[in-house]
């Protein structure tokens, strides 16, 4: 175990964790209530709706890339982290204050999507490539699976607590406790030792260099593949908001904790795969390839399972599978992306992984209210399966030798 750990043995990377999982706790807490007020209290199980927030949210991604992949590479991260950071825990106390005084309306929920949205995503870019600072080029790897492992284990005790919460005390409190939690990562930032910081080379500011992200990666046969994989299982498959709330209230008829309790069930899973992901000293596109494949085939089970235990336990399955792909992707790009490129190539990575989600989560959200549930993860279990094909028909095609050997 100790090699799975190894980031840890660096202080700076120690200080860092701590805070960041208390903040995932937090995050992943209003994740939840976000998604059941608007399922249960504002709507009436409009699966559409949450969708529309999902879209809100995550857009931004795509709107501001020109944006979010220069800050990462030309501002000082840290610095960049302190405002973001900030800026998120006050809008999660905005939302709070309203839905603790019973003012909030569905449309404040939007605003407050969007305006979250558009800075987590000059947060996201900043926050994957800071780790390069924290730690040695050789334990990248090793310290991207453990940030993943620390995000679902957030996921992983978040959603549980806030089912709680919301049973017992209500909704608005979990936005007012994630408010709060932004102290712990905001503290670390503080923490850390400067002199020990690893700041790697700074992108020269030119004309154009925005688009000489997209040039980078269009002469890379490898990330373009793995680009295209991404797209098509964040887009269509990574809406899980949509598959666990509605399988939950429409299918099973669960509550609030019963609802948290899937979506920790397959956090265990995410957590599990970050594990073994941080295990590799790098991926290859195989294991991408394996984790789509999985991540397809699970989400066809799960549209058939007939319990709601069943149903939990395939969760995990899929945890798994969803962790490996993302995970492996994020590690694969990092390593073998030039450092200068790294944040722009990053933001581009996340703008397809989360910017996709405005075009999907409406569409899958249609699918769940028109069809039912199932057939949404039946949307989810063919981007998988799609994007497996994809990975087949690069490996025929095109062997890199460099790629593949770290997936053994």
């Amino acid at each position: 175990m100790e090699g799975i750990f190894r980031s840890l043995q660096n202080p700076n990377y120690r200080i860092w964790a701590a805070g960041a999982l208390v903040s995932n706790i937090g995050s992943w807490m209003q994740r939840t209530a976000q998604d059941w007020i608007v399922l249960t209290e504002l709507t009436h199980r409009n699966a559409t709706a949450v969708g529309i927030v999902m879209g809100l949210q995550f857009g931004p991604q795509i709107l501001l890339l020109p944006l979010t992949g220069f800050a990462a590479d030309h501002l000082d991260r840290r610095k960049l982290l302190f405002c973001t950071q900030a800026a998120m825990g006050l809008l999660a106390l905005g939302l709070g204050l309203l839905v603790v005084t019973g003012l909030v309306r569905l449309w404040h929920v939007y605003v407050f999507a969007f305006l979250l949205g558009c800075t987590a995503a000059f947060d996201s870019p900043a926050r994957q490539t800071f780790v390069a600072e924290l730690v040695d080029e050789r334990h990248l790897p090793n310290a991207v699976g453990l940030n993943s492992t620390s995000f679902n284990a957030a996921r992983m005790i978040g959603p549980a607590i806030a089912g709680g919460l919301i049973a017992g005390v209500g909704s608005g409190w979990v936005f007012l406790i994630n408010a709060f939690s932004f102290l712990a990562v905001l503290c670390s930032l503080s923490f850390l030792r400067l002199d020990q910081l690893k700041p790697g080379h700074r992108a020269v500011r030119t004309r154009g260099s925005f688009v000489e992200g997209f040039r980078y990666v269009l002469r890379r046969p490898d990330l373009k593949v793995i680009l295209l994989m991404l797209f098509l299982v964040g887009t269509f498959g990574l809406n899980f908001p949509i598959f666990i709330s509605t399988m939950a209230v429409s299918v099973f008829h669960a509550g609030a904790g019963q609802y948290g309790l899937l979506t920790s069930m397959m956090a265990a899973g995410s957590v599990t795969g970050a594990l073994m992901a941080a295990t590799r000293a790098k991926p290859g596109i195989p294991v991408l390839l394996a984790g789509a494949a999985t991540f397809g085939g699970g989400c066809a089970v799960a549209a058939v399972m007939p319990s709601y235990m069943l149903f939990g336990l395939v969760l995990f399955v899929i945890g798994i599978a969803a962790q490996t792909l993302t995970t492996s992707t994020n590690s694969l790009v990092q390593t073998s992306t030039e450092p200068g490129m790294r944040g722009r190539v990053i933001a581009i990575l996340l703008a397809i992984a989360l910017g996709g989600t405005p075009i999907g989560a409406p569409i899958v959200g249609w699918v769940a209210d028109t069809f039912g549930p199932r057939w949404a993860l039946g949307v989810g279990a063919a981007a998988g399966l799609l994007a497996a094909a994809v990975a087949v028909i690069y490996l025929a095609r095109h062997r890199h030798p460099a790629l593949d050997a770290g997936s053994a």
